[in-house]
């Protein structure tokens, strides 16, 4: 089979690998799409740790570090009670990166890390569900507090994880949704995609401007963070009257400071199947839509060309179709 492999920082090679056989309660997914994860795609290809005290040994694992992906039932380990052959399945959880990934032709994934999705979806709309999993984590969170219905929601960054937040907090009832990104390009796409009612340049005169904690008509009654930059979070955090959920990779400290009084901060509550099955839930009710995070279709031998569009910001998710 066809499989990508990182041998080192900036060196990609496609090799061809014997069809793995699953066992125990293994699935063998034949792959149909896989997506980005640009955080992953380009600390890993250029040699840069994802987390802080986590180097990276080279070759890296086959198929790594591609997770998310959607694909067919090829054959299952004999212990495996949920799936058949046949069964369109996308994965919900990153097994760790210690094992063969999903930038390959097929794919073996734990019976526990799979979840059924409908045959009708296309696998593009179906292949983020890993990131939909992880963000709508967050959500959960904060509507179990009842900080989103009616309420005015903050989206910081929009990259793939604040286009989601976004269409989900939608879903839960906010009464509006402004979001912040330093990226013209980024902000024009999710205002053609998105509809949102306020996108604002945080360096811009607007989002310089806007009332900041201490200050009368504060714009956000809770918000996300998508980005984990410590300048983006401080931003949010100035700028938010109630509730700041942190989604986005902490690389540094945040200040919590005197105007932070009466600020609450919500941590990353970690990945669960519940998540996944509300994401997957408002994927079939029509409220979440993830084929809008993949703006590039390509195919895995293209590569380290969808590298540099995700490092120049071109683009948001690429989508490699596998056959």
């Amino acid at each position: 089979m066809k499989c990508l492999q990182i041998l080192g920082p900036g060196h990609v090679e496609i090799v061809d690998l014997p069809v793995p056989e699953p066992k125990g309660g293994e699935v063998l997914v034949k792959v149909q799409a896989v997506t980005t994860c640009p955080h992953w795609d380009l600390h890993i290809y250029h040699g840069q740790p994802m987390f802080v005290n986590a180097p990276i040994s080279y070759p890296y694992a086959p198929g790594q570090p591609g997770h998310e992906m959607s694909g067919v039932v090829a054959s299952a380990g004999p212990e495996v009670k949920k799936f058949q052959i046949g069964d369109r399945v996308s994965a919900w959880r990153d097994q760790g990166h210690h094992r063969p990934g999903c930038y390959a032709q097929y794919a073996i994934i734990d019976e526990g890390n799979l979840i059924k999705v409908p045959k009708e979806f296309d696998p593009v709309s179906t292949a983020p569900l890993e990131l939909a999993m992880c963000v709508s984590a967050s959500i959960l969170d904060l509507k179990a507090i009842n900080a989103i219905y009616g309420k005015r929601i903050g989206i910081n960054g929009l990259g793939p994880a604040g286009l989601v937040a976004a269409q989900l907090m939608r879903a839960e009832g906010a009464s509006a949704i402004i979001a912040f990104d330093t990226e013209e390009s980024r902000r024009e796409y999710a205002k053609s995609c998105l509809g949102l009612s306020r996108i604002i340049d945080p360096l811009g005169n607007e989002g310089k401007d806007l009332p900041r904690r201490g200050q009368p008509d504060l714009l956000l009654d809770a918000a996300i963070d998508c980005v984990g930059l410590r300048e983006s979070v401080q931003y949010i955090m100035d700028h938010t009257k109630g509730i700041v959920s942190l989604f986005g990779v902490q690389r540094e400290d945040y200040t919590y400071g005197l105007m932070h009084t009466g600020l609450k901060l919500f941590g990353y509550p970690g990945h669960f199947r519940r998540a996944a099955e509300y994401a997957l839930q408002k994927l079939i009710e029509g409220s979440l839509d993830l084929s809008l995070l993949v703006t590039h279709r390509m195919k895995l031998e293209d590569y380290e060309e969808a590298v540099r569009l995700l490092k120049t910001k071109r683009a948001i998710k690429v989508c490699f179709l596998l056959t």
